[in-house]
């Protein structure tokens, strides 16, 4: 498949008005104010080597547009960035794409194509526009503010380990391969929330940059934090395992905070709060917990 090839593909998928057919090497968007984001997939390290292709593409569009929800934003379109390499793998590809963008409601705007040298690990890169949003702040929590999550916690990263065949529940490999961004939720918690954003690396790790950008201290309850049905049966619910959930990243659920009398109108857990002061604290209904070595997922150079 050249490149040519590869545009005529993308042309059957759900294309924005914006786009312009793919004929330009601009997209004209009118809908302001915007929020924009980018993220990359790297082979070896977001993705596993032998994950379906469609499964790749299923991810790399729903982590960006999980940024996009994080800030209560409609999904404009997104810009995709793109190495061609094996024509199968390709065309696999284009079929996750075109069912990420119809069940997140977004089209493709445009983007570049470039060859793959023989052998490399693919990376590739998305970026993802919103539009029609009050964009709630990152560092926007108060003092005495609540801490709330949306969904459940710990499912992608126990997910990655089946998906490296450890025996466990196909519903938590499909959470790590296939998460939903939740955009009707951001979309409602944009009015209230006085700060959110994604759960991408991490409970604890994005709680902590919470806090930090708040410049306030954040304290988090493990007994509070939500584990699914499947999580429990596969990994357990004591401490232990509330730690791994709270540390393995990749769960792309919201995080926000509110006022401590106000109860959020989307279904969400409450796990904590902020205070006066520095740092993130721990507790385990009511006993103290110390920080595990590491909080979540940072790239670091090789």
């Amino acid at each position: 498949m050249n490149e040519a090839d590869f545009l005529d593909a993308l042309r059957a998928l759900p294309i924005h008005v914006a786009a312009r057919g793919l004929r330009d090497d601009v997209a004209r968007l009118i809908h302001a104010p915007l929020v924009v984001t980018t993220d990359t997939l790297v082979e070896g390290v977001h993705v596993l080597p032998d994950d379906p292709p469609a499964d790749v593409a299923w991810k790399l569009v729903a982590t960006n547009l999980s940024d996009i929800a994080g800030k209560g934003a409609r999904p404009e379109g997104i810009l995709l960035n793109y190495p061609l390499s094996d024509e199968d793998w390709d065309r696999a590809f284009l079929v996750g794409l075109g069912a990420v963008l119809t069940a997140c409601g977004t089209g493709l705007l445009g983007g570049d194509t470039v060859t793959l040298p023989r052998g490399a690990p693919r990376i590739l890169t998305v970026t993802a526009f919103g539009g029609d949003t009050p964009a709630p702040p990152r560092g926007g929590a108060g003092e005495n503010d609540a801490l709330w999550v949306t969904g459940t916690i710990g499912d992608a990263g126990a997910g990655l380990a089946i998906a490296r065949g450890k025996p466990g529940p196909a519903a938590l490999a499909d959470r790590y391969r296939r998460p939903m961004p939740r955009l009707a939720e951001g979309r409602v918690l944009s009015r209230v929330a006085h700060a959110m954003m994604d759960v991408s690396d991490g409970l604890l790790i994005d709680a902590a940059r919470m806090g930090a950008a708040s410049g306030l201290a954040v304290e988090i309850d493990l007994a509070a934090v939500p584990l699914s049905v499947d999580y429990r049966a596969h990994r357990g619910d004591d401490r232990g395992a509330r730690l791994a959930a709270a540390t393995a990243g990749d769960d792309y659920e919201l995080l926000f905070a509110m006022p401590a009398n106000t109860v959020p109108a989307v279904p969400a857990t409450r796990i904590g709060r902020f205070r006066r002061g520095a740092g993130l604290w721990l507790q385990d209904d009511g006993d103290a917990v110390p920080l595990p070595p590491s909080l979540g997922f940072q790239h670091r150079s090789a």
